[in-house]
């Protein structure tokens, strides 16, 4: 059945306001930060499709302050987790603990950890051990926080900030495999130009400090969620995307030599998942009511880059999977 002319009607003004709240945010978030303007960009894709990010760069980037700002350009409730090697997973999810009443019983109510929090910066993620890591996987995959047996949900939008120290640097652990899976994008922060460090010093020296003003609530980021879902997808374009997901694999038919190479495992289908979202995203920021080749090349790096286990030739020779990522959409016809 055809579209009805009011559905369409309805829908373009969605883009419109949709493109409008997205340029607000960004401006909001531009008032503090200084640059990095693809990374908020990949930032608030995570936001508004319903993934998680993860943020990889040296100390003093301004991850932390990327996260602390748009938390305050869109009103969401804020919570910070300082990875470290000591750090218990109860120590994000919560625990139960002993409460007494007014009458002098005594029972156990659960107290919520820092997870319990719409925007939630890991931050140094990778500083603490594996079984931590893993404390976070019920709550990026399912929304939800188990203690004994009973499972709180998460408030709603729920988004994961994780912020990682290269892992060659002293003092980190590799986030497991299906803990990476669950991060929509890898977003690398590269050091400021001179310009922008100049910018950097004046702005965070002087005496007014300047702040993100909120534009946006929680109950319009669902909305803009939601718009996101309606954008359709033509079949030759998923068809394309299914073809380079599996190109990534080492035995797929499609497969560049440097997958063949250097590569041991290839994406996960999360990652095509993810792919479509953030180029449902980044059309919508356009104005545009469906998603082109463009918008799949655009966020492919950073929807892949982590789900691509390297081999240990592809390790020791210091292979970079954006490299193969690459080699793998010149290889991948659109055509089929």
């Amino acid at each position: 059945m055809a579209p009805h002319a009011d559905d369409n009607a309805d829908f373009a003004a969605q883009i419109d306001a949709f493109r409008d709240d997205h340029a607000r945010i960004v401006e909001q978030v531009a008032r503090v930060i200084v640059g990095h303007e693809e990374v908020i960009d990949q930032v608030l894709t995570c936001l508004l499709a319903g993934g998680h990010a993860l943020l990889e760069g040296v100390p003093g980037l301004g991850k932390t302050l990327i996260v602390r700002t748009l938390a305050a350009a869109m009103e969401l409730q804020f919570g910070r987790i300082q990875f470290t090697p000591d750090l218990m997973p109860a120590d994000i999810t919560g625990t139960n603990i002993i409460e007494e009443d007014t009458s002098g019983a005594k029972r156990f109510v659960f107290s919520q950890g820092p997870v319990f929090a719409n925007l939630v910066l890991a931050d140094e993620i990778n500083r603490a051990t594996p079984k931590t890591q893993s404390a976070l996987l019920e709550a990026m995959q399912e929304q939800t926080v188990s203690v004994s047996r009973i499972s709180h949900p998460l408030p709603q939008p729920f988004l994961v900030l994780a912020t990682q120290n290269p892992i060659e640097m002293e003092g980190t652990y590799p986030l497991p495999e299906a803990q990476l899976d669950r991060f929509m994008l890898k977003i690398l922060l590269a050091s400021p130009s001179t310009a922008e460090l100049s910018a950097i010093i004046d702005r965070t020296t002087g005496g007014d400090v300047a702040r993100a003003e909120p534009v946006a609530s929680a109950g319009r980021i669902e909305q803009m969620r939601r718009t996101v879902r309606r954008v359709p997808v033509a079949s030759h374009v998923t068809d394309y995307i299914s073809r380079v997901v599996a190109a990534t694999h080492p035995a797929a038919d499609g497969a560049p030599d440097t997958a063949r190479e250097y590569v041991r495992y290839g994406a996960s289908p999360r990652g095509g998942q993810a792919i479509v979202l953030a180029a449902k995203v980044r059309a919508l920021t356009a104005g545009r009511a469906n998603v082109a080749f463009e918008d799949v090349d655009a966020v492919a790096a950073p929807a892949l880059r982590h789900r691509l286990i390297l081999s240990f030739e592809g390790q020791a020779d210091g292979i970079a999977p954006d490299q193969i990522i690459a080699d793998t959409f010149a290889a991948t016809s659109r055509e089929g």
